[in-house]
C-alpha cells in the first residue's frame, strides 16, 4: 500500500511544526512539586531515627543508674551515685534533657530460694525538637526508661 504524498498532517498544531511538543517542561514541573516533597520524607526518617536513638540512650541511663544503685556500698550514696552514672550515660551520646527525673525504688523479688533484693532505676529525660529536628523546631518529646537490677548479695564482703 503506499502512502499519499504530499504534506503531512501534524497532530500536534503549530508547536509541532517547529519541533516542540505540548509537554516538553513538564519534568522540570514534576521535580518541583516531588522534590520538596522527597526532601521532607528524608527529614522525617532522620528525625525519627535521631529520636529512636535518644531514646535507646535513655534507656542505656536507666540501665546504668539501676547497676551502679544495686552495688553501691553506703545506703547513703545511693542516689547520688545513680544520677551521675545516667548523667555520664546521657551526656557520653550527647543527649541534653531539658528535664531529667531519675527515679530509684527499693522492691523485693520472692523467689524460692529466698527473697533477692532489686533496684528499679526510671529514667524520664524530655527533649527538645529542636535538638533532634530542626534548628527552631518548637515543642518536646518525653523519653523513659527502665531498668531493674538485682542487687547484689555479697557487695559488703
Amino acid at each position: 500500500m503506499s502512502r499519499p504524498r504530499g504534506r503531512r498532517q501534524c497532530r500536534y498544531g503549530p508547536a509541532g511544526r517547529s519541533g516542540r511538543r505540548p509537554d516538553e517542561g513538564s519534568a522540570a514541573i514534576e521535580a518541583a512539586i516531588l522534590v520538596p516533597a522527597l526532601l521532607t520524607f528524608i527529614l522525617l526518617a532522620i528525625a525519627a531515627g535521631r529520636i529512636q536513638t535518644a531514646g535507646s540512650t535513655v534507656e542505656a541511663a536507666a540501665r546504668a543508674a539501676a547497676r551502679t544503685a544495686s552495688i553501691t556500698r553506703e545506703p547513703g550514696g545511693i542516689d547520688t551515685a545513680a544520677r551521675a552514672a545516667a548523667d555520664r550515660v546521657l551526656r557520653q551520646d550527647g543527649v541534653s534533657c531539658q528535664v531529667l527525673g531519675i527515679d530509684l525504688e527499693r522492691r523485693v523479688l520472692e523467689t524460692p530460694a529466698g527473697p533477692v533484693a532489686t533496684m528499679v532505676a526510671t529514667v524520664t529525660c524530655e527533649i527538645s525538637l529542636r535538638d533532634v529536628l530542626v534548628p527552631g523546631m518548637p515543642g518536646t518529646k518525653a523519653l523513659r526508661g527502665e531498668f531493674t537490677s538485682v542487687v547484689d548479695r555479697y557487695r559488703g564482703q
